[in-house]
């Protein structure tokens, strides 16, 4: 008995309705701040967040407050804030838990709870999401953009870099196309040769998104320096979990 609550109040809560807020469209410059302080090349110190937790809770409470919605925000606008509150929250989850060795060693004491992305933990305007509800439920399900599996980050080794800037409505075209080519050009997370292509997992897990307008190779064939064959052998590489500090 105890565990079908359980369960129902987990089901119930990831998919609670959305407020009707009347929220105005934020400015990222907090977030912006923290990231040019603390990521360098893709390697974020966590440390240094700590010592910044004061400024770091205003841009949260800052997000906490202020819910999307289509009647004042721009679909940019929106996808922005998305991305931007996906990596925040990202970072809050590894502060909460640091020092750790992988985000995936995140349990929160809860034997239920699948992994570290289905944990409850996101209040914004009373509305309690988890990372894989706006990864899963907003990101990809509201604005059809894969180009976001090269923006969001794990902070894993393997993902791609969080970025030592802030998302924004005005840039987020030119913006996603940078981090798209920086994924995809980093021999570390992608090897593409002109006849075989070793890629990030990334691609096999989120396969139908690349693939929806086009093949694969045509998809990394926009953003990679080296072009691939049509017919090339494509295998993924082994992920790595490690945190990216």
């Amino acid at each position: 008995m105890l565990l079908f609550f359980i369960l129902f109040l987990s089901c119930n809560t990831n998919n609670k309705q959305i407020v009707a807020s009347t929220s105005m469209p934020i400015n990222h410059d907090i977030w912006h701040e923290l990231l040019q302080k603390h990521v360098v090349g893709g390697k974020v110190n966590y440390k240094g967040f700590q010592t910044d937790k004061v400024r770091f809770d205003e841009y949260l409470a800052l997000l906490n407050t202020h819910h999307p919605n289509d009647k004042n925000w721009s679909k940019n606008e929106q996808l922005t804030y998305w991305i931007n509150a996906y990596n925040a929250y990202t970072v809050e989850l590894i502060l909460k838990h640091y020092p750790i060795e992988s985000i995936k060693k995140i349990k929160n004491g809860l034997p239920l709870i699948n992994s570290v992305w289905d944990i409850q933990f996101i209040e914004i305007e009373g509305n309690t999401y988890n990372l894989n509800h706006i990864e899963h439920e907003i990101l990809r399900k509201q604005f059809d953009e894969p180009r976001i599996h090269f923006a969001i980050v794990c902070a894993s080794i393997s993902c791609p870099d969080l970025w030592n800037e802030a998302f924004t409505a005005e840039k987020i075209d030119s913006q996603l196309n940078t981090q798209a080519r920086a994924f995809l050009n980093d021999h570390s997370k992608n090897q593409v040769f002109a006849d075989n292509a070793k890629l990030s997992k990334i691609f096999s897990w989120f396969k139908k998104d690349f693939t929806k307008k086009t093949t694969l190779i045509a998809y990394i064939n926009q953003y990679s320096n080296i072009k691939t064959a049509t017919d090339a052998k494509v295998t993924y590489l082994d992920y790595d979990w490690g945190l990216n500090e």
